[in-house]
This record gives structure tokens, C-alpha cells and sequence, in this order.
């Protein structure tokens, strides 16, 4: 989502004749990208319940229109599916003065695109991909013409958020087709206002977090808990940069779980299919959104009815791979360069209408703990007469990740009925975690007791449930992660 204002980074298959027209304009996905998400998701959810027929009819007058596409030629070849191209700008032209002191809101846009995602949406409309650019990324702009000062310019390097800047929609799509060689189909745009007055408009949004999480740059302050997100909060948690040394590559995680706990509202919660909350929604968002002339109101229409089943679980996020950080380019700075090989995969996914990731046995979700398991280490005592019972335990905490001895002992008592973590209080966030793995211990306190943590495994052991660390994907592995996984557990 948006980042805090800041100057733009310039000087920072088919044959033709079998090729599907584009289908329906899509949706989804993003609060700039969110927020845009809900508007596609509201029109599909009515379209497929027979609601409303005039109010979908009536959208395309709000929506303003751009021409992304106007002269392009040599563009990637058209897959199956269809490929959406998200844009998060950041204009608050239209928010109050008072929001934007409370929501930390000051200072000039910069015009640039603070938030960039690929929305692949299926040939089968059973699943929506969603790939996330890093506004850092390194890229090359091909030959194009100013959008400020018209002046012509050749190619040259940049971060991929400039292309926006210099050459506005059009020379953004080129930019990107150049980079993923996935041919763009629709393009949409969206501004902090809409997604402000959207989350509002369903009521806030839920989200959880293990940690505290706060950052003096956008205001977001938030103890560790669930919440409910109004507009503004919303808009704080999904620009906040300054949480992790992860930045942007952290921000785009949070991203992608608000979008799955929005989607998931939206579709649960049943704000879209009563008629006056739609049209409230539609309105919140569409006087902000930009979008290109194909988006219209049949392809809604299509799109809603052959969405009518789609759930967070349909949906999968990424982000690029990154070979490197900090990768200097003169006269540009500091970029994110892409691990091409990686990379290449993803967007090949795209290209064949294939899932992200190769299909996975199902799996217990995992629930999200404060400190993650490979960082607590942990001796296992026996604390029953049942012989083998304390290597059982240990191999079961060892295997969801935690760093046990691998050598249990026999505990001083063997009658202990209920299972202990006993915990240096210094080492009390990881004692929770561990905890949490063993579902009905108890917390056990003992002073002077030191890093390494203690179960001593009672008659009531049942078992390890999986537990993970709320951590920042690896940067350079191609980790996705279904829409129901990036949610709370």
C-alpha cells in the first residue's frame, strides 16, 4: 500500500488465431489494491446472485477511464486467463486535513506508484494469482515520452516505480510487460481515498498480529492482538515500512494478508450481497478508480457469475524472488534486483494459467506465534511412567522446528498429569510459542533457569500442533502462500 510520500526513483500460447479476447475485467486484489479488489468483488458477488442488475449497469459512468494500451506494439504473446495489472497510487487529494494529520497523511504525493501487482485470474475463474513488484525493483524503461514535460526520452534505468512518474499508465504497463513478459490485459488504478472509504464502508477489516507493531512514519500503533481495522488504520498498517529490517518486501507480506482477511469478510460477512451496502461500497470506490476502457460492465457481469464460489482459499500470493539487495545503479541508487531464473517461473506460471506452486498436500494450518520455533531451544524430561513417551515429544517438537537436545530425560516426578513449559521469565515470548505447540501445558516460571527452555511431558500429552513465526518470507525464495494460510490463526 502506500508508503509514505516520496519523490519517484529517476535518473532516479496459443497462435493469434486461437487467442481468447480478454475475459472479464477482474478484480480483485488491493487496497489501492484492496480496495479495488472489493469493488470487482462486490459487482461479482451480485452479479452472481441475480442482484441488482441496474446498479452493476449503471457502474461504468463513475469509473474514469485511462488508455493504457493506446500504440503498443511488439507485446507478449495473450495466455489463457486473464492478467490484471494493480496500481496503487498515492493521491489524498480528496481526504480532510484532519485525516491527514491523524493518519499521518502529510507532505506532496509524489505521483509515483507506491504499490505494483500482477492479478492473474483463471481461464476456469477458480483462482486468482497474485504476484507482488517491489516499487524498488530494477528496471529498464523502454524509449517513451515524458508525461510531464514532454520531452523524448531513450530507454534508461530506473526503480520500477519511476515508470509511472515519467510516462503515467501507459509507459507503466510497457515497463512491466518488458520486465515479466506477461502480457497485461486490464489495468487498474486506485488512491488512498478509496481504500479509506471502502474498509470504512464494510465496516473495518480484521487482522491479527502476534507482535506489537508500530512505526513512527505512518502512526500505526498496534499491540499484539486481533483488530479491527477502520479506512485509516487500514491504510496505516498496509503502508507501514518501518516495522522489520524486511521494508518494502515486509510491507508487501502485510499487504497480501490484509487482502486475504479482506476477501474473506467480504465474501463471509454477506455486506455485498445486501443491494444498499453494495451501492455504498461501489460509490466509496469507484470516484477514485482509473481504469482502462475494456473494463466495463459486461465483463463484470461475466465475471461475477463464474465467480460466484471463490473464497480466500482460491486465491495465492508471492512476490518477486530477489537475487540481491541493495543493488547500486548509477545515477538510480539503491535497487532490488530479481532473481531472473526464479522470476522467470513465476510469470511462466502465469503465462500457462498454472497455480504459483505445484499442487500440495493438505496441511493443518499452522498457527502464527510470536517467536518461531528454529529460535527456542528446548530439553524434554519424561514426566510419566510411560516409557518412550519423552522421545516421542521430543521427535515432535524437533519436526515442527524447534531446536530440542535430542536427548530426553526422565523429569524427578513421574506423575506429573499436566504437561509444563517451565521458562525463564527473561525468555517469556518464547515460552508462549512453545506453548502454544503443546496445547494445554502450563506456564511455569523459574528464575535463573537460562535460554534453554523445559517440557516435561504430563499424562495429558496429546501431541505437537504446528505453530510458525510471524517472520518475512525468505527474499529470495518464490514462497506463495495461499489466501487462506496468510490470515490469522
Amino acid at each position: 500500500m502506500p508508503a509514505p510520500p516520496r519523490s519517484p526513483s529517476r535518473p532516479e500460447h496459443r497462435p493469434q488465431a486461437q487467442r481468447r479476447a480478454p475475459r472479464p475485467p477482474v478484480r480483485r486484489k488491493r487496497p489501492r489494491w484492496a480496495v479495488r479488489a472489493v469493488t470487482g468483488l462486490s459487482v461479482a458477488v451480485l452479479a452472481s446472485a441475480g442482484i441488482g442488475h441496474a446498479l452493476v449497469t449503471s457502474l461504468d459512468a463513475d469509473i474514469s477511464r485511462v488508455d493504457p494500451f493506446r500504440d503498443m506494439k511488439n507485446r507478449p504473446h495473450a495466455g489463457h486467463g486473464m492478467n490484471v495489472l494493480l496500481v496503487g497510487t498515492d493521491g489524498r487529494d480528496r481526504i480532510s486535513p484532519q485525516e491527514r494529520r491523524r493518519y499521518r497523511l502529510g507532505g506532496e504525493p509524489c505521483h509515483c506508484t507506491d504499490t505494483l501487482m500482477i492479478v492473474h485470474i483463471s481461464e476456469d475463474r477458480e483462482r486468482a494469482s497474485v504476484v507482488s513488484l517491489p516499487r524498488d525493483s530494477y528496471a529498464e524503461l523502454p524509449p517513451h515520452t515524458d508525461a510531464t514535460t514532454g520531452e523524448r526520452h531513450p530507454g534508461h534505468p530506473v526503480k520500477l516505480n519511476a515508470a509511472y512518474a515519467e510516462g503515467g499508465p501507459r509507459l507503466t504497463v510497457r515497463t512491466v510487460e518488458r520486465l515479466t513478459k506477461v502480457k497485461i490485459d486490464h489495468y487498474l488504478e486506485v488512491d488512498f481515498t478509496s481504500f479509506m472509504k471502502t474498509v470504512d464502508v464494510l465496516g473495518g477489516v480484521r487482522i491479527c498480529t502476534v507482535r506489537p507493531l508500530k512505526d513512527r512514519y505512518s502512526g500505526l500503533d498496534l499491540p499484539a492482538g486481533t483488530h479491527t481495522l477502520n479506512g485509516g488504520e487500514a491504510l496505516q498498517y498496509v503502508r507501514a515500512r518501518h516495522l522489520d529490517g524486511a521494508s518494502d518486501l515486509g510491507r508487501m507480506q502485510r499487504q497480501q494478508r490484509f487482502l486475504a482477511a479482506l476477501i474473506d469478510h467480504a465474501t463471509s460477512s454477506g455486506v455485498l450481497l445486501n443491494p444498499l451496502k453494495f451501492r455504498d461500497v461501489t460509490r466509496a470506490v469507484l470516484g477514485s478508480v482509473r481504469a482502462d476502457k475494456g473494463f466495463g460492465t459486461d465483463e463484470l457481469l461475466h465475471l461475477g457469475r463464474a465467480m460466484r464460489d471463490f473464497s480466500p482459499a482460491s486465491s495465492e500470493f508471492t512476490t518477486v524472488p530477489i537475487e540481491r539487495m541493495g543493488y547500486d545503479v548509477k545515477g538510480v541508487g539503491s535497487t532490488l534486483k530479481w532473481d531472473a531464473a526464479k522470476a522467470d517461473r513465476i510469470f511462466q506460471a502465469l503465462r500457462d494459467d498454472r497455480p504459483l506452486a505445484a499442487a500440495r498436500p493438505k496441511r493443518a494450518p499452522a498457527r502464527v506465534v510470536e517467536v518461531a520455533p528454529q529460535q527456542i531451544r528446548v530439553q524434554v524430561e519424561n514426566g510419566t511412567l510411560t516409557p518412550g513417551l519423552g522421545r516421542r515429544a521430543d521427535d515432535a517438537l524437533a519436526a515442527t522446528g524447534f531446536r530440542t537436545t535430542r536427548l530426553p530425560v526422565n523429569a524427578a516426578r513421574q506423575d506429573v498429569r499436566r504437561t509444563v513449559v517451565a521458562h525463564d521469565p527473561r525468555w517469556d515470548r518464547s515460552a508462549r510459542s512453545l506453548a502454544a505447540a503443546l496445547p494445554g501445558s502450563e506456564l511455569r516460571a523459574v528464575e535463573g533457569q537460562g535460554a534453554t527452555l523445559k517440557v516435561i511431558v504430563g499424562a495429558d500429552y496429546k501431541g505437537v500442533a504446528k505453530v510458525r513465526g510471524e517472520t518475512p518470507r525468505p527474499l529470495g525464495a518464490s514462497s506463495v502462500v495461499r489466501g487462506d494460510e496468510a490470515g490469522c490463526s
